[in-house]
């Protein structure tokens, strides 16, 4: 862990089929205990809003590889405006730390407006840095992005595997707080996305379950994909 509390870690992702990763997770189930924040079903619906600047620097850096890079979103769970987290994604030579604080409802709608909050001593330092980025950068709110994800956890090496479907994006973002905005599918049918995430090594039992060759492994993101035919 640093000083400033980030914890980097791998993060592998790879494009399934539905019958892929139903194998995984009949793989994993025995051995990896599901998520405790996730409902009776065992999954969780996500919603993120992402921000980018004028050039899109997020989507082309991105797209080039650039080492390290980093992006803001917020998001919220199931629909509820109850959580509203803001958080930074960072990558940096494979790695990946997410940063957060929480957000109010009020706070998320004018940012979502494309408002600067007004700086407070007692607002959190990741809430400065994102409004100090929207008045050097003008960062903008750039696409909502939706999945529904079913998470498994693993104790040793901090290992959390993520099955994901159902991506879908929308480019209505001062509705995200609403609602009810039109989406559209950003996979080919019948394509979803497997995520695993470890800190200093992955376990050797976990590593021979997710043995598939068939596996296609991916570096772009979620934000990536949903914003590729827009830009």
């Amino acid at each position: 862990m640093n000083a400033d509390g980030g914890i980097w870690r791998h993060e592998l992702k790879y494009v399934c089929t539905a019958q892929q990763l139903k194998i995984v997770e009949n793989r994993i189930k025995p051995l990896l205990k599901p998520d405790p924040h996730t409902g009776p079903g065992g999954s969780y619906h996500i919603s993120s809003v992402y921000f980018d600047d004028e050039w899109n620097s997020c989507f082309w850096e991105n797209e080039d590889g650039t080492d390290p890079r980093e992006k803001f979103r917020i998001r919220i769970y199931n629909g509820s405006d109850e959580k509203i987290t803001l958080e930074l994604k960072q990558k940096m030579r494979g790695m990946t730390r997410k940063k957060s604080c929480p957000l109010s409802r009020q706070q998320c709608s004018l940012i979502l407006k494309g408002e600067v909050l007004k700086t407070e001593e007692k607002m959190p330092l990741l809430l400065q840095k994102f409004t100090m980025e929207q008045k050097e950068r003008r960062l903008k709110a750039k696409v909502i992005v939706e999945y529904d994800r079913v998470p498994y956890i693993f104790r040793l090496g901090n290992v959390r595997i993520t099955l994901d479907e159902n991506i879908l994006s929308s480019m209505e973002t001062d509705r995200f707080l609403e609602g009810g905005y039109p989406r559209r599918p950003i996979m080919p049918m019948g394509q979803h996305v497997l995520e695993v995430k470890y800190d200093e090594f992955l376990p050797d039992p976990i590593r021979q379950l997710l043995q598939l060759e068939s596996l296609q492994r991916t570096s772009f993101s979620k934000y990536y994909l949903c914003r590729k035919y827009s830009v």
